[in-house]
């Protein structure tokens, strides 16, 4: 069930939404809680509009965390709602970075430390491994864009080529093949 028209999400479900997901995400595999949170567990957005928003989030300069809270608070409620996002998505992890660096010294050598920061690290490959199956899954949904998806993985993935070169080729390649034609649904 998506948010129905008119029914606004508030700027401050926004930011508190990304404030915990800041909280509470460490070591990566923030893209894939997102993702999680804004649409199966609220239903903000559809999944096709979110993975379309992560892939516009990839291709555009910046962090790819940043650009997708920006991308999702846009969405919901316009530069006010990228704003409240961005900053609740920040909010802990700027206080929290200040304090640790503060302290580091003093803290890095505890083992209890390392097994949790191991543990967490963990956990967000999983994230990040169930986000690839999700969009693999949708991509595989026309051959079109599962060769576009195929051929990436295997340009950068297993043959090492430089990112821009093959993004330089395949991004124009993909749009050309996704236009919509006339008089075709799309």
């Amino acid at each position: 069930m998506m948010k129905q028209p008119g029914s606004e999400v508030r700027l401050d479900q926004i930011y508190w939404v990304f404030c915990s997901i800041g909280a509470a995400s460490f070591g990566g595999g923030i893209t894939g809680w997102i993702h999680r949170e804004i649409v199966h567990k609220r239903a903000w957005l559809s999944d096709d509009d979110m993975l379309s928003g992560i892939a516009l989030s990839q291709i555009v300069p910046g962090a790819n965390v940043t650009n997708t809270c920006v991308y999702v608070g846009n969405r919901l409620r316009g530069l006010p709602g990228a704003v409240a996002a961005l900053v609740g998505l920040m909010t802990v992890p700027f206080w929290a970075t200040i304090v640790v660096y503060s302290l580091w010294d003093q803290i890095s050598s505890v083992p209890l430390l390392q097994a949790v920061v191991d543990g967490v690290a963990a956990s967000a490959v999983g994230l990040n491994l169930r986000l690839a199956y999700v969009g693999a899954r949708r991509s595989a949904r026309r051959l079109t864009s599962f060769a576009i998806m195929l051929a990436t993985f295997t340009a950068i993935g297993l043959l090492h080529w430089p990112i821009l070169p093959v993004l330089f080729v395949l991004a124009p390649l993909s749009i050309a093949l996704a236009w919509p034609r006339g008089g075709v649904d799309a």
